[in-house]
């Protein structure tokens, strides 16, 4: 029985994420639940009296970040359940709970903020000289007056935050649907046999097998199932675009971009030099897409070929060999950083590491300060394995460094660095193994992990942040968004960045918009496109040995929320404002297609995955 198919009981528990660091058992969970919501009442009690004096205000903010740091504790819990096994229940059941308890949180504390701003920049000045507690605040009052025009009274406010919940009602059913509900029809090999097809296994193992048949029939059944449902789909990412023009409009934002990316206070030109940089650089895609069907010896590259194998051998690679691997290439960040990531990998067991039946695909890491960064993974023994797991590891070691640094208000970071961390540890652990190369087969595979990356960071999602961006236009316009108008709007795109190599089965690529669950985040797509930049910039800088490259990076990983993320990241060395971490990170892209090219088309390696 393949791992994708079995239950979820049938793992090895060394191999699950350690769920009862968090809580006991459900029974103390619910107990927490119970309690947070009993404080968020109080909390809620001290309206119209927040910013009576310091020590008031200091108060207030203590014990508001203590109850979001409770509740986030509660939410992750309910949330690793239900990622591992959507069909539980009792997950989903406290899934929702979980939900519903951080909607109510947030709508106890809405009143803080109007309060604050009440008594004036000025005062707040005054009361930072006066109390060093709330001198941590520094950055967070410096925040929350930058927004001032577009807070509302507590009323709205207290709205605001009471409607979070309902308005993910469309990203909720979409989940439900796509990982408890939806099953596949099986696969079928070159020899005839069936294989299952789950959401678990589709973008780890079938797409990307050596067997074409099997490929084309996964894909096909993939697909074939999310267009049954493409009208209902359609609707659950309408609904969630049209809350993000309503949350916008309510702020008094001329757009749902503008809106975006104020909060982070990121300027639109980011967004858009993401956009043109990708555009001008379609040449080169073209270039690697020609070259894989030549490597596949294919007359038409379909969209199920972008992930097969060219090497002759594919490298099998064991967790706890990765494990090894990832150690191995982060070296230059020191020993102590090592041992935080095998111990997290091992003993610790942030990792969830195969997948079982109900099992969410993708891989993400998640936590609170307080938790594990946990680590959701589909491991398959495949090089892509290892690069995914090198990259949540990354996500899960800023987490860990900013909990460990940072106090409570300041304990998150934004979408706009959260990707830079990630793609960092596996350009270095990219690089190592391409360094400790064994094989022109194992360096194709290094390669071809290179390419799979940059095609989903720097092809899929900016091509998504295209399709995000005419999506919400036109519901901001008041135009209808329908199944079909999604469609066509995403077989237009892509028909343009894939070019002339990729033969297009419309009715199946117009629907990949479906597949991205990413797209219910606003506008966060596009973040994995300058994330891979400022990756490569900051990952360059300790590559090339630059004195206090080592420590600047630490002390981005350190600063969290601290300061702005532009800020954050201009002091680590690169400035994502300007268009040339972009441009060179195009750059190196080219330089591994040039390096394939040598490698594949000269061997005359051929027709192997059919």
């Amino acid at each position: 029985m393949s791992s994708a198919t079995r239950l979820r009981s049938q793992i090895d528990s060394k191999y699950k994420w350690n769920a009862e660091s968090v809580f006991a058992d459900h029974e103390a969970w619910a107990r927490e639940l119970s309690g947070v919501l009993e404080d968020a009442d109080d909390l809620a009690l001290t309206r119209g009296h927040v910013a009576d004096n310091p020590s008031s205000l200091t108060r207030t903010l203590r014990t508001r970040d203590s109850l979001v740091q409770r509740a986030s504790v509660v939410e992750v819990y309910a949330g690793l359940s239900y990622a591992v096994d959507a069909t539980d229940q009792r997950a989903s059941a406290s899934r929702s709970q979980a939900q519903d308890m951080s909607a109510r949180v947030q709508a106890a504390g809405a009143h803080i903020s109007p309060e604050i701003l009440a008594v004036g920049v000025d005062r707040i000045r005054e009361w930072m000289q006066e109390s060093a507690e709330l001198t941590r605040y520094r950055h967070y009052f410096h925040d929350l007056f930058r927004r001032q025009a577009h807070i509302r009274s507590a009323e709205v406010e207290e709205v605001l935050e009471l409607a979070n919940d309902p308005m993910e009602a469309g990203a909720n059913s979409s989940s439900a649907l796509l990982n408890a509900d939806l099953t596949f029809p099986s696969a079928y090999a070159r020899s005839g046999k069936s294989v299952r097809v789950t959401q678990a296994n589709i973008h780890t193992s079938l797409l990307h097998s050596p067997d074409r048949r099997l490929r084309r029939t996964a894909w096909h059944s993939y697909m074939d199932r999310h267009r049954e449902f493409r009208n209902t789909l359609a609707n659950n990412l309408a609904s969630s675009i049209k809350a993000n023009v309503l949350r916008a409009r309510v702020r008094g934002f001329d757009s749902t971009l503008a809106a975006a990316l104020f909060e982070l206070n990121v300027p639109e030109r980011v967004y858009h030099n993401l956009i043109d940089i990708f555009r001008r650089n379609l040449p080169t895609w073209h270039r690697y897409f020609s070259l894989r069907r030549r490597a596949l010896d294919v007359a038409k590259l379909s969209y199920f070929d972008l992930w097969a194998p060219m090497g002759r051998r594919i490298p099998r690679i064991p967790y706890e060999e990765a494990v090894t691997m990832i150690c191995d290439g982060l070296r230059p960040l020191g020993e102590e950083y090592i041992r935080v990531v095998r111990r997290g990998c091992r003993a610790d067991r942030w990792v969830d590491v195969y997948p079982n039946r109900g099992k969410s695909n993708g891989a993400f890491s998640w936590g609170a300060p307080g938790t594990h960064p946990f680590i959701k993974m589909n491991y398959s023994d495949e090089m892509v394995s290892v690069s995914t797991l090198a990259h949540e590891l990354g996500h899960s070691m800023h987490s860990y460094w900013t909990w460990k640094s940072q106090p409570l208000v300041y304990s998150d970071y934004s979408l706009f660095v959260a990707e830079v961390a990630s793609n960092f540890h596996q350009v270095l652990v990219r690089a190592h193994l391409i360094a400790s190369k064994v094989s022109n087969d194992f360096e194709i595979a290094v390669l071809e992990e290179a390419m799979g990356n940059f095609l989903r960071y720097f092809f899929l999602m900016p091509t998504l942040a295209r399709f995000e961006l005419e999506t919400h236009r036109r519901a901001e316009r008041g135009q209808a968004l329908t199944a079909d108008s999604m469609c066509t709007i995403m077989l237009d795109l892509f028909s343009e960045a894939f070019g002339p190599e990729v033969e297009l089965d419309g009715d199946r690529v117009g629907m990949i918009w479906s597949t991205f669950g990413h797209l219910f985040s606003d506008y966060y797509v596009y973040a994995y496109g300058t994330g891979i930049a400022g990756a490569h910039a900051l990952a360059g800088r300790v590559q090339r040995g630059e004195p206090g490259a080592v420590p600047d990076y630490l002390g981005f990983l350190e600063a969290g929320a601290s300061d702005y993320s532009l800020e954050v990241l201009r002091r680590a060395g690169v400035d994502l404002a300007s268009p040339d971490p972009i441009e060179e990170t195009f750059a190196t892209m080219e330089s591994y297609v040039e390096r394939l090219e040598r490698l594949l088309i000269p061997s005359g390696r051929g027709a192997r995955t059919r």
